[in-house]
């Protein structure tokens, strides 16, 4: 995938800062591997993976907006969209969004939300005829369960 303009400027700018505090030899590698293929334009599989749980962390902990601001973080969030793991979260929702058009129209009898894990959440929701229970965690939102 092709990375440039503001975003290449973002991606390389978070991995060597997270690159300057690593110790473990491993995941420096790892990380110099993500800033050289930012500065090559363009990042794939490992690389790929590794520049999303950065771009994840600075976007979920609002660093990216703190250093690079509004526009800096528009564009890490346009990035993450179209790595792959961001691609997924995105296609979860809209999962998520097709399976509660199920619902629409219909007067919502109870919703639950219970912890079914560490950063792991079951929302259930329940109408005369539907019950639907989302899955959020971590690794996005999914549906766990549609029935009657």
């Amino acid at each position: 995938m092709r990375v440039g303009g503001e975003a290449a400027e973002v991606a390389r700018a978070e991995a060597q800062a997270v690159l300057a505090m690593v110790r473990d030899e491993r995941r420096r590698d790892r990380l110099a591997d993500v800033v050289a293929a930012v500065d090559d334009g363009e990042v794939a599989g490992a690389e790929a993976d590794a520049l999303a749980e950065l771009l994840e962390l600075g976007l979920a902990s609002g660093r990216v907006r703190a250093v690079y601001g509004p526009e800096g973080e528009q564009a890490a969030l346009a990035l993450f969209r179209r790595l792959p793991l961001g691609r997924e979260l995105s296609e979860s929702a809209l999962e998520l969004n097709q399976a509660l058009g199920a619902l629409e129209g219909r007067m919502i009898e109870t919703i639950s939300v219970s912890a079914v894990g560490p950063a792991e959440y079951a929302v259930t929701i329940s109408t005369d005829e539907f019950e639907v229970v989302l899955r959020l965690g971590r690794a996005g939102a999914r549906l766990a369960t549609i029935g009657a």
